[in-house]
């Protein structure tokens, strides 16, 4: 009797489990599997999140990077120089927040967290006459000052700029070719030195003009590409640049980060072994 129970308790052991035990188990294998797919599906949605968050704080708050398209500043930034511009260094007006969240620029007036801009600082500014173009020079006049140049020497609050001269300048003249042109480095009041270049000489188009003298709240911007460089010489009326305002200023640019030759799409990687001007990477703007 008791072999006989045995053989029955080991027959069902061995049958096969039944439709309803075993649709019961997928079902719960099932909807695990379907919540492990929505917690790992959640969990990507909120990395996205995350660093579309911190994309933005960066970009509002923090750096903007920007493409240089022309050779105004010839020789501090060259076309297809690529660099950081910091928006906190003036504090905040409604131009240094991204388009798609100034919704209400009449409501930001002025700066806040303002901070002066020094002389000598290579600053991205809205251009005054539109409000809308990024440009970026150098600042050379402060709110108050007397700007002259004569005979292609700058001359601030009566005071000649010192300049040093250096080796001609390898660039491209208005058609293109490459010759060598004067080369200067430029002592500005309080001690900031850049270089300059002036392809025509102390005879430009632009190296004789009046005295500007800086309205409070604006400044006076300059290329270092002085004979190559539509600034505040030319007034906005003459579609120039004229005085900018403080409200218009971006951030300081700060550092080169990427720079290809101006005839290479920066797109084209497959090129920048050859295109790449390695040396510029990563250099201080000054």
């Amino acid at each position: 009797m008791a072999a006989a129970l045995r053989r029955e308790r080991d027959e069902r052991r061995d049958e096969p489990m039944s439709e309803p035990m075993r649709l019961k188990g997928q079902d719960a294998d099932t909807a695990a599997k379907k919540r492990t797919e929505e917690g790992g599906l959640w969990e990507t949605v909120k990395v996205i999140l995350q660093a579309v968050v911190i994309a933005i704080v960066i970009r509002t708050l923090l750096f903007q990077p920007f493409n240089i398209p022309s050779g105004s500043l010839i020789p501090t930034l060259d076309i297809g120089d690529y660099l950081f511009v910091s928006k906190y260094s003036y504090g905040y007006s409604h131009f240094s927040l991204p388009s798609f969240l100034d919704w209400f620029p009449n409501q930001m007036p002025g700066r806040i967290f303002a901070s002066q801009p020094k002389r000598g600082d290579v600053i991205v500014f809205k251009l005054p006459r539109d409000n809308e173009t990024d440009y970026i020079k150098r600042l050379i006049g402060l709110p108050g000052d007397k700007i002259q140049v004569v005979h292609g020497r700058l001359i601030i609050n009566g005071q000649m700029v010192e300049r040093e001269a250096l080796p001609p300048y390898e660039t491209g003249d208005r058609l293109g070719r490459q010759i060598g042109v004067p080369h200067y480095l430029e002592t500005l009041p309080g001690g900031v030195k850049h270089e300059i270049i002036q392809i025509e000489g102390d005879s430009g188009f632009y190296d004789n003009t009046d005295v500007y003298e800086v309205p409070p709240g604006h400044y006076f911007m300059m290329g270092d590409n002085r004979d190559n460089s539509t600034d505040s010489r030319v007034p906005a009326d003459r579609d120039g640049v004229g005085y900018v305002p403080f409200e218009n200023l971006i951030g300081k640019a700060e550092i080169i980060f990427f720079s290809v030759g101006d005839d290479a799409p920066a797109w084209q990687f497959w090129r920048w072994p050859w295109t790449v001007r390695w040396k510029r990477l990563f250099t201080p703007v000054h």
